[in-house]
């Protein structure tokens, strides 16, 4: 997802999408600890997403104050 993408979704969006990247990210490490996933990097790239939204709303807070 580009930061394009995330700059112009609404913050209740955003908040929606960090939860379920959350629980997209602990599903694959749980999947991950049982049997290896084909392949692993999804995880990184997980994180990288939650991240990227954390920092998108973070901004926001920032820019309102």
């Amino acid at each position: 997802m580009k930061d394009l993408v995330l700059t112009e979704m609404p913050l209740n969006e955003l908040n929606d999408l960090l939860e379920s990247e959350k629980e997209r990210l602990m599903k694959l490490k749980m999947s991950h600890a049982v049997s290896p996933l084909e392949n692993p990097l999804t995880i990184k790239f997980a994180r990288k997403k939650i991240a990227r939204v954390m920092t998108e709303i973070n901004k926001r807070r920032v820019k309102s104050n």
